[in-house]
């Protein structure tokens, strides 16, 4: 088969976890299934470095297909007028598969397009306007023009099924992976106090990595963490490493309000070789988000060997089983709690990061990649 992936989330200035995602399945599916050619479809707008990114995933087994336009200027115009991506990509492919919920107008060959969760529906007021307008005014258009719907879990599955009933057949479940070989317990503890000095981390921490962005939870985190902090002596920081998403404003005034600056650390933007470092100095990982999708920062904890604690909402159950501390997202007291038996507990600890390491290595990219390569199959046999 000549298979086509666009390549737009894993060229982005800041790859996000639907780039990362992508870079797993694909590399993953050329590495297992070599007898087919692939390659990443992209709009470089003249910017070399976007080829260069996108080189540095493709490596030998997937070539790259650019037309140098505006992809920006490409899907404002075919929001309205059917241009079609054939005209920049041509027609070799025989299936091309969007990994973030947009499929163009007149694709060549049969289309595939993931749909990661129907937060711009169950949680409008935390997604980014522009954002909120693109999936108002395409996504319904771009499910009907895909030919399998790819999505994380049954929980996504769920929810695009009861905002589109119409395309309940056509959806497929394709569960994320880890990478165990990039998040995995560290072993050189030099590597971590290297890491910390760098984001100026002193002491034990709790760490949340994400987006910084009301979905995630995080006012009622630090409030959460604010009683905790009355209840023992020299708590651990709470570290929060993730880019601004949007409307964090109320998040960095709730810290001033509680006077929490040094206690609570904004990081810097960390680098991804120091990810795994951050992870595994961490005394526990906290992620009692609202909504996911999928939520892969819990498991790339668990990979870590870090006990989580996280949130019984969405697909976070699903995705760390039995292996986590569970609590409610909507109670600050049980998101307290849930830190307090962390903290107090390296029983617990232990546990819960021995049982993690095990959940963690059920969810590989390879099982992914098995998983999507059955699905281009069953189009190609159509």
């Amino acid at each position: 088969m000549n298979i086509t992936f666009d390549a737009v989330p894993i060229i982005a200035d800041k790859i996000t976890g639907i780039g990362w995602c992508e870079v797993g399945q694909t590399q993953a599916m050329a590495r297992l299934f070599p007898e087919n050619k692939y390659e990443y479809s992209f709009f470089t707008s003249g910017k070399n470095e976007r080829i260069e990114k996108a080189r540095s995933f493709a490596k030998n087994n997937i070539t790259l297909n650019y037309s140098d336009f505006s992809g920006y200027l490409y899907r404002a115009v075919s929001t309205f007028l059917p241009v079609p991506y054939s005209m920049f990509f041509g027609k070799k492919s025989d299936i091309t598969h969007f990994f973030n919920y947009i499929v163009p107008p007149f694709v060549h060959g049969k289309k595939v397009v993931t749909v990661h969760d129907m937060v711009y529906k169950a949680f409008p007021e935390t997604v980014r306007g522009r954002t909120r307008f693109m999936l108002e005014t395409g996504l319904k258009k771009s499910m009907k023009r895909a030919d399998i719907i790819v999505t994380d879990s049954e929980f996504s599955k769920r929810e695009i099924v009861k905002y589109f009933p119409e395309y309940t057949k056509k959806i497929r479940v394709v569960p994320c992976g880890v990478d165990c070989e990039r998040f995995r317990p560290c072993e050189n503890p030099e590597t971590i106090e290297k890491v910390k000095k760098s984001l100026e981390i002193e002491g034990d921490y709790f760490l949340y990595v994400g987006t910084i962005e009301p979905r995630k939870n995080l006012v009622r985190l630090i409030r959460a963490y604010n009683v905790f902090t009355r209840h023992v002596k020299n708590p651990p920081k709470l570290v929060l490493a993730g880019a601004k998403g949007w409307l964090y404003d109320d998040i960095f005034a709730l810290v001033k309000k509680l006077k929490l600056e040094k206690q609570v650390i904004f990081t810097k933007y960390v680098p991804s070789e120091d990810m795994t470092p951050l992870i595994c100095g961490a005394t526990a990982f906290v992620f009692p988000s609202l909504y996911e999708g999928f939520g892969m920062p819990p498991l790339e904890a668990m990979a870590c060997g870090i006990p989580v604690l996280t949130s019984g909402e969405a697909s976070l159950p699903e995705v760390t089983g039995d292996c986590a501390v569970i609590c409610d997202a909507y109670s600050v007291r049980d998101i307290a709690k849930g830190l307090y038996r962390l903290y107090k507990s390296p029983d617990l600890r232990k546990d819960l990061s021995r049982r993690g390491l095990e959940r963690a290595k059920t969810f590989t990219w390879e099982k992914s990649a098995e998983k999507l390569y059955e699905i281009y199959k069953e189009l190609a046999d159509e």
